[in-house]
């Protein structure tokens, strides 16, 4: 079970990777972010991106759900307060690999709550070694005592 004693500052993991299926990016952008290069070939390429491409919010929570999956799932993670500096640098399209990462930047116990541990993480999704991806956000984790 990962605990915030295993999320010491400088650490990263590895989350894996998947490859963007393009029926379930353009009916995600249909149901949350109905932008017509989300969901149209020729929108697409008749935009700045270049061709139908993936919303962040997506790339986001295909990160979101390899995080879960590698890190969250048997952890003491008590939820996040929050998070800043999200950004997409390039645009997501069907058919790309996207290596997920996670990079923890400090983490500390807390003051008030001394059996739980605030972890700083540095989210981020790459195609073929290019930041597609990155947020920074603060996971709480409990400690190895608060598991016991």
């Amino acid at each position: 079970m990962i605990a915030f004693e295993d999320l010491p500052a400088g650490r990263v993991v590895e989350l894996g990777s998947t490859v963007v299926d393009r029926d379930e990016m353009v009916a995600f952008a249909a149901r949350f972010d109905p932008q017509p290069f989300h969901l149209d070939e020729e929108a697409g390429k008749n935009s700045v991106l270049g061709g139908l491409c993936a919303s962040g919010w997506y790339t986001m929570c295909l990160w979101m759900r390899a995080y879960a999956d590698r890190v969250l799932a048997g952890s003491t993670s008590q939820g996040s307060p929050g998070g800043k500096d999200l950004l997409w640098p390039a645009p997501v399209f069907p058919g790309d690999k996207l290596d997920f990462s996670l990079e923890v930047l400090s983490a500390r116990l807390s003051r008030s709550r001394p059996n739980l541990g605030l972890v700083e993480i540095r989210a981020q999704a790459d195609r073929d070694g290019q930041p597609v991806l990155r947020s920074t956000f603060t996971g709480m984790f409990g400690t190895s005592a608060a598991r016991s």
